[in-house]
């Protein structure tokens, strides 16, 4: 919950709608993964009473990121159908090794978005889109783990809004250094959740339940998150821990998750198809398509929502809800 800089732990229950404060265990998520193996136990006990007792009532709109800031935001990205569409709109050819051999940009993770924060931005001309994507928060990891090693190392699982400044990318990357402005704030999930409560969802290091996507309050994408994906977490952890160790708490993201459709690109859920985890992509197949896009990026007062339902309709990880605002100034 938002408290100081690095909130207050809570446990929440299964149905969001009760948790107890965790503080005679452990202040923060941060503070808990650097003790995870001391302080797992008592944590999952706590969950376990509140399978009989009422609790505190949980409010998501309360909510910080699970970690209002991160020692470390790396952010892949395994579903190569959605690399390979952006480069085909641009008419560019994509490298073989983009199959064997992860892409991943290091993001900022000091100043996270709340899952119903504001998205506050100073222009619209920047190409405001948002990124429906899965991340997976590690305990410490050492240099040179292997991908089936890895997968041991994922304390925690949520979604995150990856906001992405598209029309600020390309001059970025042309200066052959990366990503910077173009990728703010990014804001995640109310909640953080153990592999162990995902079930059979969770397997092979991925997660397989369709990433839902409403934007202005209609359904956007609908993609499953285990199907088309490239690279499992235990590769991308492995790829990211190839040259160094990773802290605990460092957050590792999937990339914007896509599906194919009958080997092309997919289509809009409006036309029966699994739809896109961002406005980028649809902009790629209508360029594809048309020479053209006709879908804009996100105005000042547009609203994306981001969840994930498992096969009950139950909110696995609270939903990410957030208006588009304009800056004006410190």
């Amino acid at each position: 919950m938002k408290q100081g800089r690095d909130g207050r732990l809570v446990v929440v229950s299964d149905d969001l709608e009760r948790c107890f404060d965790a503080g005679d265990i452990v202040p923060t998520l941060q503070a808990a993964l650097d003790r995870w193996d001391d302080v797992e136990g008592r944590l999952q006990e706590l969950s376990e009473e509140l399978r009989f007792a009422r609790g505190n009532a949980f409010v998501q709109e309360e909510c910080a990121s699970p970690l209002p800031r991160a020692y470390q935001w790396a952010d892949g990205s395994a579903y190569v159908n959605h690399v390979e569409l952006v480069r085909k709109a641009r008419g560019a050819e994509m490298p073989e090794s983009f199959w064997t051999d992860p892409l991943m940009y290091q993001g900022g993770s000091d100043t996270f978005l709340g899952p119903r924060d504001a998205i506050v931005m100073a222009d619209e001309s920047w190409g405001i889109d948002f990124e429906a994507e899965v991340a997976v928060i590690t305990g410490d990891v050492p240099m040179g783990v292997s991908a089936e090693n890895a997968l041991d190392c994922i304390k925690l699982i949520m979604l995150v809004n990856d906001v992405s400044l598209r029309n600020l990318i390309p001059g970025e990357l042309a200066k052959g250094f990366g990503f910077f402005q173009s990728k703010p704030s990014s804001a995640f999930s109310p909640v953080a959740v153990t592999p162990d409560e995902l079930g059979d969802a969770w397997s092979d290091g991925k997660l397989h339940l369709p990433m839902l996507s409403f934007l202005n309050d209609e359904a956007f994408g609908e993609p499953n998150a285990g199907a088309d994906m490239t690279f499992d977490f235990g590769q991308l952890i492995a790829h990211a821990a190839k040259t160094r160790p990773l802290s605990a708490g460092t957050i590792i993201g999937s990339g914007t998750v896509s599906n194919k459709l009958d080997g092309g690109p997919g289509k809009p859920v409006s036309e029966g198809g699994a739809g896109y985890s961002c406005i980028a992509e649809i902009r790629m197949i209508e360029t594809i398509e048309d020479g053209k896009p006709k879908t804009g990026f996100m105005k000042f007062g547009d609203r994306v929502r981001i969840e994930m339902l498992d096969e009950a309709g139950k909110n696995v990880f609270g939903s990410i809800d957030q208006v588009v605002e304009r800056y004006t100034g410190p």
